[in-house]
């Protein structure tokens, strides 16, 4: 298993000083969440910075994925919008060009996965219309991805359309050829208390390509530091050691960057002892 740290959770800091940073922690992954100040569509020079941090991460020697999170990036007013799913058509194509160019990213970055989620849901629009407009960008993007050799792995968000495993199952009911895989959040099965987490974990064994880690409590959509919640990390590390886990478990510590890597540091030395004598 790979120990990783989300960029959303450093966002004060030059991006190849943060990866040195975490690199010098102990940190062996990155999840590189596309923003403002990182690999962003809108900016001149993106392009020049992708090689940059190809040419670090390969001196590292660390492994990414490539996030697409940003709560502002595409609109300055409206947080993750717009989506796959939003009522305006040409906003489902500002959105879906974005994840084009988030592929290509993650192709330049041999990145293990390119990971999103489905958007947020809009009272005007009814869920099979919904449902129809996501299975439909998605195809496209998995295709083009899947041809580039990219895993693409939705993460259920709490409050989005697809916010539980149950809604993802949903998706695979309804789009069964389309190959999406699964970012799972840990946090997010406890707070929507969908099941043991042991037994969530062993039941998308298949599917699981990325994982976001962090505390939380239940009901509450809050990511929290280790040992401020209620994740039971040792079952966290014996589950995904059973079914023979390889890629990144990546802290998801959003609303720490004012810590910045004293945050960082603060959960590996937490995590790396529940790592210790695990399967590499």
């Amino acid at each position: 298993m790979i120990l990783g740290y989300n960029t959303n959770g450093l966002v004060h800091h030059e991006p190849t000083a943060a990866l040195r940073g975490l690199a010098k922690i102990g940190y062996r992954g990155v999840a590189l969440t596309i923003d403002h100040y990182l690999l962003s569509p809108f900016n001149l020079y993106w392009e020049r910075q992708l090689h940059e941090l190809r040419d670090v991460l390969d001196r590292l020697g660390m492994y990414c994925v490539i996030e697409t999170g940003a709560r502002f990036l595409l609109d300055p007013w409206h947080k993750h919008e717009p989506s796959l799913i939003s009522p305006d058509a040409s906003g489902r194509v500002r959105r879906l060009d974005f994840y084009r160019h988030a592929l290509r990213c993650a192709v330049t970055l041999h990145a293990d996965c390119l990971s999103l989620w489905s958007g947020n849901r809009h009272d005007e629009v009814p869920p099979e219309q919904a449902w129809e407009w996501l299975i439909q960008g998605l195809s496209h993007l998995c295709d083009e991805a899947s041809a580039m050799g990219v895993p693409v792995a939705l993460e259920p968000e709490p409050g989005m359309f697809i916010a539980t495993t149950a809604d993802y199952d949903e998706l695979c009911r309804r789009a069964p050829s389309l190959g999406c895989l699964l970012t799972l959040d840990i946090g997010h099965v406890l707070c929507q208390e969908e099941g043991p987490i042991s037994s969530i974990v062993e039941q998308y064994a298949p599917r699981i390509v990325n994982i976001h880690l962090e505390d939380m409590r239940r009901g509450t959509h809050e990511h929290l530091m280790f040992g401020e919640g209620e994740v039971d990390l040792a079952e966290v590390f014996a589950s995904l050691q059973k079914i023979g886990y390889k890629k990144g478990i990546y802290v998801e510590l959003s609303r720490h960057s004012h810590l910045g890597l004293q945050a960082a540091k603060q959960a590996f030395d937490i995590l790396s002892r529940y790592q210790s004598g695990m399967t590499q």
